[in-house]
């Protein structure tokens, strides 16, 4: 049975809407340029007091910057990752072409994602073990079991992964 033109139309419009997410790429492109003005006032801080800051307090910094750029890498990730999957290819040909974009997919987005959260959090956590003293022990057990779920979350993302068949060319 043939389709309606009005069906075809209706159809080209729902895959056209697909370009609705393109602002809000965009929105992450700004808050990851704000985000890299917040790390170079952190780093500036860090430079600043570096001669009179403690050796606990300069691993604090240095743990903070680090997470800093850890949450940068996971919007990017989710700024190329879900434009390429969702929106449209990107076709850049070039040897700076980043090497997981030919094999992603929604699934393996998803586990990229996850396995950054796991790591920005064990950083939070590093910086709570590391002031121990100072943070009340129901604060630490909460991030302990947080973090577990992070974990919990990415392992079955893994096997949902692994076990989900997968048919036809994945872009």
């Amino acid at each position: 049975m043939a389709e309606s033109q009005a069906e075809r139309l209706f159809e080209k419009f729902i895959f056209a809407s697909r370009w609705t997410q393109v602002p809000l790429y965009l929105g992450l492109i700004l808050g990851t340029i704000l985000y890299t003005f917040k790390f170079c006032q952190e780093l500036y801080h860090l430079a600043c007091t570096a001669i009179s800051v403690g050796e606990v307090n300069m691993m604090l910094s240095i743990l903070t910057l680090v997470d800093m750029v850890m949450v940068a890498n996971l919007v990017v990730m989710v700024i190329i990752g879900g434009y390429y999957t969702f929106v449209s290819k990107i076709n850049i040909e070039s040897d700076d072409k980043l090497s997981w974009l030919d094999t992603v997919n929604a699934g393996i987005l998803k586990v990229k994602l996850a396995s950054s959260l796991i790591g920005v959090s064990a950083i939070h956590l590093l910086k709570t073990f590391i002031r121990l003293d100072d943070i009340d022990d129901r604060v630490i057990i909460f991030q302990m079991c947080i973090h577990m779920m992070f974990i919990i979350s990415a392992l079955v993302l893994v096997l949902v992964e692994k076990y989900t068949p997968h048919e036809g060319p994945q872009h």
